[in-house]
């Protein structure tokens, strides 16, 4: 019987074999009773032990977060966005940009003439889970389960989803909207997703759209960069800055839209989605050379 269930049924054995001289040497039922109770107790306690030998290990994410906690938290923060005592290492685009092993061997090695100190002693296998996690707080684990084409995303991002007349990516694209190169590097992609999707949109600070109307007619759409009691400094989709006074103008009419199209969810489909969502969460290669969209300067 002892053999029956291989160790477990040893360990059983090998208590229920130690217990029992202590049970023959009682005289009274009730003394018998209590301490067979207690045995079988301590037996089922070891068993539980024997049959589950790794309840105190922690999951990859649970234990990557316990050693952030105790060895980084304190410098980098809980989120990893920095301190005064440390950098940013959620979002900085050259930490996201290390590979594992760099960033394992910047755990183990530090940084010498920094701050970043060496911990030799945190195992290898803690190492990973680590640095797993901060890979949780960059949002790139999410990343990895993209299954979206990154070479079809670039061609949506400068065709059908016409988003390059607005942002630029590595030097080309427009100018209205922000610089989306590095915008993978601070976002994850459900958050992504969710802005290009959202409808209707609320012009976030320092893109507010109007369109202008001067003397002679002319009517200027952009965003405006600047405005004063008698000026206004108007960006239009081309790049260029038009000066003007209010005494030049006919009509300021403020949009209360954003420039961005609210209806993706008509021009894209799912596929197109997680191919632009996966384009723009692939982060440049920092040696690759790009030319700058060359505009003139014209002002007006």
């Amino acid at each position: 019987m002892c053999g029956k269930n291989g160790e477990t049924a040893f360990f059983l054995c090998d208590r229920m074999l130690a217990i029992l001289p202590m049970l023959r040497n009682l005289k009274s039922p009730y003394q018998f009773t209590i301490c067979l109770i207690l045995s079988v107790s301590q037996l089922s306690f070891g068993q539980a032990r024997q049959a589950s030998p790794n309840r105190d290990s922690k999951t990859p994410s649970a234990a990557g977060r316990s050693a952030f906690n105790s060895s980084c938290a304190a410098c980098h923060g809980l989120d990893g966005r920095g301190s005064d005592k440390a950098v940013n290492i959620s979002e900085d685009v050259r930490v996201r940009r290390l590979s594992d092993a760099q960033l394992s061997s910047i755990i183990s090695n530090g940084v010498p003439g920094t701050g970043m100190p060496a911990f030799r002693n945190l195992p290898e296998r803690q190492v990973r889970a680590l640095v797993s996690y901060l890979r949780s707080l960059q949002g790139r684990d999410e990343a990895h389960a993209l299954t979206g084409d990154a070479k079809r995303g670039r061609e949506i991002f400068f065709g059908k989803g016409d988003c390059s007349s607005c942002h630029m990516i590595s030097g080309l694209g427009g100018f209205l909207g922000p610089d989306l190169t590095n915008h993978g590097a601070s976002s994850s992609p459900s958050v992504i997703r969710d802005e290009i999707m959202r409808s209707p949109r609320v012009p976030p600070p320092g893109y507010r759209a109007a369109v202008l109307t001067t003397a002679s007619g002319e009517r200027l759409e952009g965003l405006i960069r600047n405005e004063d009691n008698f000026s206004v400094q108007l960006q239009t989709k081309d790049g260029r800055f038009h000066f003007l006074t209010k005494a030049e103008l006919q009509e300021i009419e403020y949009l209360n839209a954003s420039l961005m199209p609210a209806d993706y969810r008509d021009r894209l489909n799912d596929g197109d989605l997680n191919d632009l969502v996966s384009y723009l969460m692939a982060i440049p290669d920092s040696n690759s050379k790009v030319t700058p969209h060359q505009h003139e300067d014209d002002t007006e």
